[in-house]
């Protein structure tokens, strides 16, 4: 009875909920199948920023991808490693997490044994994707360890007032140049961009005071020479300017002399050539012109022989003077007396002889 029994319990008969199991299994291979296709589709599908790269890796042999958009690779067989084209960079001797100081990174030495601290930042960018990848374990770690050796190395190069006030700009450009050719030298697909001094200044607040001065004086000196060089190139110009107008006055002088002299010239020549045709007349001439001059008021009249009279100062042109002398001695033997008189209305008369020249062309 019990065996007949345990068989009622166990045999299901045709159409009862034992029969679902098939069905039910089939249907959960369907869906594992689904979302397996769905999960290979999707993984075979990525996208790519325009500040990415992208490596591509098939059976260990690596192929970037720089176009951004979407790409499909093949899943399992096909290895995805996205590489930033970006500028990247780091501190060194400053947590900028906690803003506190890593002495161990900054604390240094400089050339006439002072300490100093000194944080730095420096920028790479990666230049292939695939030795950045695979030619070292880690390219940035690798930057990191040579900047600090290298920092180390030049700042014991100078002496601490060169690393905290004037030898910055040197020493930064001294240090990115050992980096870069280290970089090269190296070929891990990385590239130092820029290395900049963020602070420097001695470990004591005493130090610290005195360097601070010290720069202070510096800045002050520089403005001090800045200052005077503005003031130079102010007074270049004026004094440039001053020349220019001394120079033409002079030349302005020079060239009104000269005209004066050439002046001077032609007269002499016309009174050379007057006394050549009349020397004797040129000669009274010349003496009445110089006595003018010495007495400016004086007034001179001749008297002639006849009793007619003629004004000799103050003179008339010596044109003038000249072709009346002409015709006066071509019948004149003697002059007559000459009678003189001050300006002031006094008067003298003073006769004095005129002798005839024996040839008016100036044979005397």
């Amino acid at each position: 009875m019990f065996r007949k029994k345990d068989k009622n319990v166990y045999d299901q008969a045709e159409g009862s909920p034992g029969n679902l199991g098939p069905k039910i299994g089939k249907g959960a291979a369907g869906i594992v199948i689904l979302v397996a296709a769905v999960y290979l589709l999707l993984g075979s599908i990525y996208s790519l920023k325009e500040n990415e790269y992208a490596v591509i890796t098939t059976f260990g042999v690596p192929s970037v991808v720089e176009e951004p958009g979407i790409h499909i690779k093949i899943p399992y067989i096909q290895a995805l490693n996205k590489v930033p084209k970006t500028i990247n960079g780091f501190f060194l001797g400053f947590d900028p997490a906690t803003g506190e100081t890593r002495d161990w990174e900054s604390f240094m030495i400089t050339r006439d044994y002072n300490f100093v601290n000194v944080d730095f930042y420096a920028e790479y960018r990666v230049t292939d994707p695939t030795k950045y990848l695979y030619a070292s374990e880690s390219p940035v770690d690798i930057l990191k360890n040579l900047t600090q050796s290298y920092i180390r190395d030049t700042i014991g190069l100078y002496d601490v007032d060169s690393v905290i006030t004037t030898g910055k700009n040197e020493i930064q450009a001294s240090i990115k140049e050992k980096i870069t050719n280290r970089l090269e030298a190296e070929d891990i697909g990385i590239q130092l961009v820029n290395i900049t001094i963020q602070d420097a200044e001695p470990p004591t607040s005493e130090v610290v005071d005195a360097f601070k001065n010290v720069e202070n004086a510096k800045q002050g000196k520089e403005t001090s020479i800045n200052k005077a060089n503005q003031k130079r190139n102010e007074d270049i110009p004026a004094a440039r300017a001053l020349a220019d107008e001394t120079l033409r006055t002079a030349e302005a002088q020079a060239e009104e002399r000269i005209n004066e002299a050439k002046g001077q010239t032609a007269r002499l020549n016309e009174l050379y050539s007057e006394f050549q045709k009349y020397p004797l007349i040129t000669k009274q001439r010349m003496f009445y012109e110089t006595m003018e001059e010495i007495l400016p008021d004086m007034k001179v009249i001749i008297e002639k022989s006849d009793g007619s009279t003629q004004t000799m100062l103050p003179l008339e042109s010596f044109a003038d003077f000249g072709g009346e002398a002409s015709r006066e001695t071509a019948g004149t033997g003697s002059a007559g007396s000459q009678r003189a008189g001050s300006a002031g209305g006094g008067s003298a008369s003073v006769d004095e002889p005129v002798s005839e020249p024996a040839n008016e062309d100036g044979g005397q």
